[in-house]
């Protein structure tokens, strides 16, 4: 009964593992021109004083051309690291990586 049990739930971690790692899962937009230059953001005070990262402001693409997103605090995932939002030039184009949580 004991390894049952634990067999269940071995398998229901493995499956949240699983579907945790597939909602990280990249989706890269390309532009044809680089982005714009990054602006300056006055970074407000975080909402407590611990427990927050800011999210810098950064370039996205859509329908065809940049929109600037605002930079925003994010509540911290500890064992975790924020990698912000980035553009990387790939070939000709521009590949855009959203930001997320990393280990």
């Amino acid at each position: 009964m004991k390894s049952a049990t634990f067999l269940r739930a071995a398998l229901l971690a493995a499956l949240s593992a699983a579907s945790i790692g597939a909602a990280y899962a990249q989706v890269f937009i390309e532009a044809p021109s680089a982005p714009p230059p990054l602006r300056v953001e006055v970074m407000p005070p975080p909402p407590v004083a611990h427990g927050y990262v800011w999210d810098k402001g950064h370039w996205r693409w859509d329908h065809g051309q940049y929109v600037w997103v605002e930079g925003h605090w994010q509540a911290e995932r500890l064992g975790w690291h924020w990698v912000p939002a980035h553009w990387a030039q790939h070939g000709p184009n521009w590949r855009y990586v959203d930001g997320h949580w990393a280990r």
